[in-house]
């Protein structure tokens, strides 16, 4: 088939892939499209973790003999046995005579393999069409399968002279409706949402997904000392929502109260007398989270960004004026003494939600294939 087509079809498998974000994490987001004489016979993606994989579920729902076929997949073909048998297999047996692949597995256990048994086998491959979206559509993926440790994309929302919050600390609500549904879409897209103990005393939020149907993410709380109220939102509603407390206190007996309402306790080392992000960051990968959506105060912010966790930034941007000298910031900390020493961000997408705008930035040095910023698991 023509280039052409080949993106037509390409473009079909990324818009199914896409209907699997925050049901699949830490698995990646495929989709997948079966073409016979130029009409779709089958197509499917990946709907849940644990479930059938694109590639299945495409051959699965197939219209007629899939014989002499065409297969589309936003990502290469996996040839282990996982929670599912090989997708490689299911295309042999369905007898495929031509894969068209998006962008390559970076996982170890596929990385070329797959594309190499279908070529061994007589299957024609066609390689890195629409490759950087296939990419980008997987860009946690990418980032957590190679540095075991989670995607942080911090968000925040500010007026137009740079404010999250007045003088006397009120920041409810700097944008609109339309904006703060689009949070809830994010935080129902990431396995974890964190902030710290300060925005929990000041806001006392629940930090959940409330769009209908939404995944919840798993709270984490960054509280040093163990200071949150045990009666706060995140700690009552501990029993239907996973939240988790990154401590630095050793003091067990404080753990009680909070593991009777159903919270969980990270004891994590300390650096500058607060939470160590980079350590958390290394055992939260441990634990299987694979992004954060990092909805912090200034402190916070501050702090991810000089432990280098941060890969990608949300800022909303109101057309609103709090002005006063002692309004509140987005980011804290001691900040750069230089302009030339300020962290460098490629802005990759500027939106509308009514009268604001969200400016979706990366940091400026991103692993290859748009994984982000890199940190190995041995954090370097």
């Amino acid at each position: 088939m023509s280039e052409t087509t080949d993106s037509f079809f390409m473009q079909r498998a990324l818009r199914l892939a896409a209907r699997g974000a925050g049901k699949v994490n830490p698995n990646p987001l495929v989709g997948a499209v079966v073409v016979k004489e130029g009409t779709v016979i089958g197509e499917g993606w990946h709907e849940r973790f644990g479930g059938p994989h694109a590639e299945r579920a495409a051959l699965a729902g197939l219209g007629a003999c899939a014989e002499g076929a065409t297969l589309y997949v936003t990502l290469e073909p996996c040839c282990h046995y996982g929670k599912t048998p090989p997708c490689t297999e299911a295309i042999l047996e369905h007898k495929i005579s031509r894969v068209v692949v998006g962008a390559p597995d970076p996982n170890p256990l596929v990385a070329g393999k797959g594309v190499r048994i279908l070529r061994e086998a007589g299957i024609t491959v066609t390689e890195d069409v629409l490759a950087q979206q296939c990419r980008e559509i997987n860009r946690i993926f990418f980032h957590y399968i190679r540095t075991k440790t989670p995607y942080v994309t911090m968000k925040y929302a500010m007026t137009m002279d740079g404010r999250t919050a007045t003088r006397v600390g009120h920041s409810r609500w700097i944008t609109g409706e339309p904006a703060r549904v689009r949070v809830h879409e994010d935080r129902g897209r990431h396995m974890a949402i964190m902030t710290g103990a300060g925005t929990i005393e000041a806001d006392d939020p629940m930090l959940n997904c409330r769009l209908p149907g939404g995944r919840q993410p798993v709270r984490l709380i960054c509280d040093t000392g163990l200071r949150t109220s045990v009666r706060a939102r995140v700690a009552e509603s501990a029993g239907e929502i996973p939240t988790w407390f990154l401590t630095c206190c050793r003091d067990h007996s404080r753990w009680e109260a909070y593991e009777k309402k159903g919270c969980r306790i990270l004891e994590l080392p300390e650096k500058d007398g607060r939470v160590d992000l980079a350590a958390a960051i290394k055992r939260l990968g441990e634990e299987g989270i694979d992004s954060i959506y990092l909805e912090g105060g200034s402190r916070l912010n501050g702090s991810a960004l000089e432990a280098q966790i941060v890969q990608e930034l949300h800022c909303y941007l109101a057309p609103k004026l709090f002005g006063g000298e002692e309004s509140r910031g987005p980011i804290g900390g001691a900040g750069v003494t230089f302009p030339d020493q300020a962290t460098a961000m490629k802005i990759t997408n500027i939106r509308h939600y009514g009268q604001d705008i969200l400016i979706e930035s990366v940091m400026e040095d991103t692993c290859p294939g748009g994984a982000g910023r890199c940190r190995t698991a041995e954090g370097k």
